[in-house]
């Protein structure tokens, strides 16, 4: 099945993000229970030779058969469901070493 790596961006609203993050890492501990999330965690600081301030985001692995599936599937996110992401980026990833390859 093909793997997938997703990019969330955050909006400013932590304080919320926090209030909800119950929810979504509820929500996140089903898809890797049904083996469709494979691994997800915020980014800890800023990318390397950023010019500019980074807003605060994630990164998740899936394993789905489509982007559009991605999508259907993030859509249910608790985070999303109250607007706290930004922007998501959805592209599939081939990984060649590690336990995904």
């Amino acid at each position: 099945m093909p793997t997938f790596a997703v990019q969330y961006t955050y909006d400013d609203r932590s304080t919320e993000r926090d209030e909800i993050r119950p929810a979504h890492r509820r929500f996140l501990a089903t898809l890797l229970d049904a083996g469709t999330l494979l691994a997800s965690g915020p980014y800890t600081g800023p990318s390397v030779g950023s010019q500019q301030t980074e807003a605060e985001g994630a990164l998740l692995l899936l394993s789905a058969d489509s982007t559009e599936a991605v999508q259907a599937v993030l859509d249910e996110d608790p985070f999303a469901h109250a607007g706290l992401v930004a922007e998501r980026s959805i592209r599939p990833w081939s990984p060649v070493f590690g336990p995904w390859a």
